[in-house]
This record gives C-alpha cells, sequence and structure tokens, in this order.
C-alpha cells in the first residue's frame, strides 16, 4: 500500500512569484500568437478597410502587452522587495 504523506505545503509568496514568473514567460508566445491573427483574415476587395482594422487591432493588442507587462513586471519587483526585506529583518533578528 502507498503511504499519503499529506498535502504538500507551498508558501503561498513563492507559489505567486513562481506563476508571475511562468507568466512573464510565456507573454511573448502570446504576444506572437495573437500578433499572427490578422494573417488569417481574408483579402478584403477595396483593401483599405481591412489594412485599418488590421493596424487598429495591431495597436491595440500591442497596448494590452505593454500594460500585461508592466503589470507582471511589478508584481515580480514587489515580490522581490518584500522577500529581500524579509530576508534583512531575519538576519537581524527584528
Amino acid at each position: 500500500m502507498k503511504s499519503n504523506p499529506g498535502p504538500l505545503f507551498l508558501e503561498k509568496r513563492t507559489y505567486r512569484r513562481r506563476r508571475m514568473a511562468d507568466a512573464a514567460r510565456i507573454l511573448p508566445v502570446f504576444g506572437t500568437i495573437l500578433f499572427s491573427v490578422p494573417l488569417l483574415w481574408g483579402q478584403d476587395p477595396g483593401g483599405a478597410a481591412l489594412t485599418t482594422s488590421v493596424m487598429l487591432y495591431v495597436f491595440v493588442v500591442w497596448g494590452f502587452l505593454v500594460v500585461l507587462s508592466a503589470v507582471i513586471s511589478r508584481k515580480l519587483r514587489d515580490e522581490d522587495t518584500g522577500s529581500a526585506q524579509d530576508d534583512a529583518q531575519t538576519k537581524t533578528g527584528v
């Protein structure tokens, strides 16, 4: 029989930091997929309307990726400063 050691404990801060780092790693792949979507759109006989739509789509996706990367970066930085402060308090005994 297999013994059940119980639930695996992961510190909440460490878990969240790892998930944010994973999100930062997957963001370029996500961006590439989003930027590739206009390649699937068909040809428009007029051409101008499709070009305008594609340019607007690319600009919106670019802005979304910038905001998303800024949020992820800020969360990762906040976690780094929080863990550095905790380490300093542990070392000083405060």
